[in-house]
């Protein structure tokens, strides 16, 4: 047999076992993690989200919850279904193309899409004004609903949030290369899926530090669900898209009017906190800054009880506009 056969026939098994172990590690994380939350159809979206109830001593405003990139609905809900449960209302979501939420290519990539989505996800439940809670990416969704509909926030707790454009537009190689045509398809079907699963647990270190993960975040947070093909390449078409979106969507932050939280980790190396979180503190008249020393970007879970506290102590500013019912602030958490 001729050289250049053999080499096309190890070429065409090297496909076929990467295409059989892209199914099979897609298939055995959807076993893991199946979608346990409700749809709703939603213009060229169908969002699923997770719904838990108040409970008959509801102290808080109902709450939505938006996650980060490479994130879904069980990732924030890991972190805070069970310090809030029964507090109020609460809807986490999985935006469209992230978890089990489903988009066409050409719909919801920029976070004012997203936020429009789930604005009318809002109407849909009858559940705003809510408290808005958005992580990283999320940060940008929820900074858009502020903006584009006001009388669906009734504030917001931004975490880490990426909401300002930064310079150059460098990305990770792998969001690059996931968003060439052709080649792009090609990588997220049969390169990103074994590739990242072998190195999930690296890539999880490295977006905590210099905090440490709890031991069980993956079964937490199901974050691997951004390891199937689909959910992979939206999360690319998120992530490449953003600094050009931002560049429109940060000259309205001026605009927001309702109560805003803002918490960061000053040595967090996802998600400049001098550039994005104090902007955006400098654009929003009002905002609250919480600085965390010595936290990274992951603070929904490295920093899970202080965001509970500013989730309550806004809540309260929300239920009592005047003031009356405030807890002072803890000096050692913002500046």
């Amino acid at each position: 047999m001729p050289s250049y056969a053999i080499i096309a026939l190890l070429l065409a098994l090297v496909v076929v076992i990467l295409v059989v172990s892209t199914r099979a590690l897609a298939r055995g994380v959807e076993r893991r993690f199946p979608p346990t939350g409700a749809y709703a159809q939603i213009g060229g979206v169908q969002l699923h989200y997770l719904e838990i109830g108040a409970g008959p001593d509801a102290d808080l405003p109902p709450m939505v919850f938006i996650h980060g990139a490479a994130g879904n609905a069980l990732d924030l809900h890991g972190a805070f279904a069970g310090a809030l449960a029964g507090r109020g209302r609460m809807v986490f979501v999985d935006r469209p193309g992230a978890g089990y939420s489903r988009r066409s290519r050409r719909t919801a990539i920029s976070p004012q899409a997203q936020a429009r989505t789930i604005a009318d996800l809002i109407d849909r439940l009858n559940i705003g004004p809510a408290v808005i809670v958005g992580h990283s990416f999320g940060g940008a969704v929820a900074a858009a609903l502020a903006v584009q509909d006001p009388d669906k926030v009734a504030g917001v707790v931004f975490v880490a949030p990426a909401t300002h454009p930064w310079p150059g537009d460098a990305l990770t190689w792998y969001y690059n290369l996931a968003r060439l045509p052709v080649i792009g398809h090609g990588f997220a079907h049969l390169i990103a899926v074994p590739f990242g699963n072998l190195l999930y647990r690296r890539a999880v270190k490295s977006v905590f530090e210099p905090d440490k993960p709890p031991r069980d975040y993956a079964s937490r947070s199901a974050t691997r669900l951004v390891l199937r093909p689909a959910s992979f390449h939206a999360n690319a078409a998120d992530v490449g898209a953003l600094n050009t979106h931002l560049r429109e969507l940060s000259t309205r932050y001026g605009k927001i009017s309702s109560p805003v939280t803002i918490i960061t980790g000053d040595r967090d190396n996802v998600v400049s906190p001098e550039l994005h979180s104090k902007g955006l503190a400098r654009d929003i008249e009002g905002a609250r800054l919480v600085w965390l020393e010595g936290r990274g970007h992951m603070l929904t879970y490295a920093a899970t009880d202080e965001i509970v506290s500013e989730i309550e102590a806004l809540g309260r500013r929300v239920k009592d506009p005047s003031g009356r019912d405030q807890m002072p602030d803890r000096p050692s958490l913002a500046t």
